[in-house]
């Protein structure tokens, strides 16, 4: 997969939204915490909340390295799909410890929710060379 330089003036508010509504319905079926997601997609928990409501005109301005994540978040999600058939695997996966070399027994969800760039792409960059994605 290769990973497109997202600009924020690209997408509308309501594009951004959508985004965001995947993204965190992708981390709650990995059973990620408020906390944990909103570290992961640099948002507040207001925004959070907001975005679990069922208003169909919500609207947000994200930055472009918040829209980063998002993309980020659901190539993670996308990668699992095609490497699992099972859905316990797919949405269980990023709560389970692993002990390859990068993630030394911690749990990938843990090391994207550390809340800085490096650790969303790496732990995106192992679980996509699970499917085998040339780097």
């Amino acid at each position: 997969m290769t990973l497109a330089v997202l600009q924020a003036q690209d997408f509308s508010k309501s594009q951004c939204a959508t985004g965001l509504r995947a993204a965190l319905n992708v981390l709650d079926k990995w059973m990620a915490s408020c906390e944990q997601a909103c570290r992961v997609l640099r948002i507040s928990r207001s925004t959070y909340n907001r975005a679990g409501q069922k208003d169909s005109t919500w609207a947000v301005s994200l930055d472009a390295d918040q829209m980063q994540r998002i993309s980020l978040v659901l190539n993670i999600h996308a990668a699992l799909r095609l490497v699992f058939d099972n859905p316990e695997n797919v949405y269980g996966f990023p709560k389970m410890d692993n002990h390859n070399a990068f993630f030394n027994g911690r749990a990938p969800l843990d090391i994207m929710a550390q809340g800085d760039m490096i650790s969303l792409y790496e732990t995106f960059r192992r679980i996509d060379a699970l499917r085998g994605a040339q780097w």
